[in-house]
């Protein structure tokens, strides 16, 4: 069977709730201009709740984790058909599509993939990024975060290390799938423009 790939390089970047991951997509758009790469950042999370929204089954991106299950599977379909449907009018062949995502979400009916099948292969991912760093400093971030609800993402030192543990397990499971690398970025506290490096060099290498 061949293997279907975007016209675009296609990444995925995943992490677990507080990791800094959209802090190191921030520090990686502003080096990947510097390289005149043209790339579109879209976050899965945005595209299912503009859907979920449509049908007023939530009304912010947390309610969705604890959605029936059948309706989270369906919303994901629908975000990851409307991701490449935009990154297809945008982007070119020697273009760049990021998609901000968990590769496993904690919801009331347990571990659930982000990337599941039907998802994964419709966004094709040249690779899949883990983005790491210390349990104790992701506890950390998580309490600074008063916008959004993580206490049953979070809570205890524990509880974030068996989510990193699901994410790597998930995210090598949908690689399989589309013969993705999986690619893990340490983010240091204090230092996302290193991990935007090491993200930068993973897109040249593609």
């Amino acid at each position: 069977m061949s293997i279907k790939r975007n016209p675009f390089k296609t990444v995925i970047v995943t992490g677990v709730p507080g990791v800094g991951k959209t802090t190191v997509l921030k520090e990686f758009e502003k080096k990947a201009v510097e390289k005149n790469i043209k790339l579109l950042i879209v976050n899965f999370g945005d595209y299912m709740l503009k859907a979920a929204r449509s049908e007023g089954l939530a009304e912010n991106r947390d309610q969705i984790r604890h959605l029936p299950q059948r309706a989270q599977l369906r919303l994901q379909g629908l975000a990851a058909r409307e991701i490449v449907k935009d990154a297809l009018k945008m982007l070119g062949e020697e273009d760049l599509l990021i998609v901000d995502t968990h590769s496993i979400v904690k919801t009331s009916s347990g571990y659930w993939p982000g990337l599941p099948e039907h998802v994964v292969r419709e966004l094709n991912p040249d690779s899949i990024v883990l983005i790491e760093t210390r349990a104790e400093e992701v506890l950390a971030r998580q309490a600074k975060d008063k916008g959004r609800y993580r206490q049953d993402v979070g809570g205890s030192v524990e509880v974030i290390k068996e989510l990193m543990l699901m994410a790597r397990a998930a995210a090598v499971s949908s690689a399989t799938l589309t013969a993705s690398s999986v690619f893990i970025v340490e983010n240091p506290p204090g230092s996302p423009e290193s991990a935007a490096e090491e993200l930068l060099r993973l897109v040249e290498r593609l």
